[in-house]
């Protein structure tokens, strides 16, 4: 009777111990409004302020990489990837009043950060403002992706 307790119980262990999976979706658009592109995102186990996004143009073209949600607990040594495919001393431009140092990373920010890259190495580089930061992404939010021209993408992220 113990071994079949033990089988029944292992599956509802695992499920549990795999955490919830949170997913959505966004849409976004160039500045002149002419280029359209899909997001979605996910993420599962038990940090969910950190996932997968991906950004898909209007000619196909897919990003994909991680994100990030600042908080309270975030460390500037686990954003790494976020500086993967841009190249030394280049400037954010328009994302420079997002400084990765101490103070950006030592209080919850209700930020979003995400640098999602191509098979053949391009890099678009995201920020975006959450809603409702106590729900993370599935809050919803706001904010910007800059494409390796310089050029922008304005982002919306609707609750989930």
């Amino acid at each position: 009777m113990t071994h079949r307790t033990v089988k029944l119980a292992l599956p509802a262990l695992l499920a549990l111990t795999a955490g919830c999976t949170t997913m959505g979706t966004g849409f976004g658009s160039t500045a002149s409004g002419a280029d359209s592109v899909a997001f979605s995102w996910k993420s599962s186990g038990a940090d969910p302020v950190t996932g997968t996004m991906n950004a898909t143009l209007a000619d196909g073209q897919t990003y994909s990489g991680q994100f990030f949600e600042i908080t309270k607990d975030t460390r500037v040594e686990n954003l790494g990837p976020l500086w993967s495919g841009w190249r030394p001393g280049w400037g954010f431009g328009a994302f420079d009043d997002w400084d990765a140092g101490t103070t950006f990373v030592t209080h919850y920010s209700g930020r979003v950060v995400a640098n999602l890259g191509t098979v053949g190495g391009a890099h678009l580089r995201c920020k975006f403002e959450l809603a409702q930061p106590s729900a993370g992404m599935t809050g919803g939010g706001r904010g910007q992706c800059q494409m390796p021209d310089g050029k922008t993408i304005d982002a919306t992220f609707p609750t989930a």
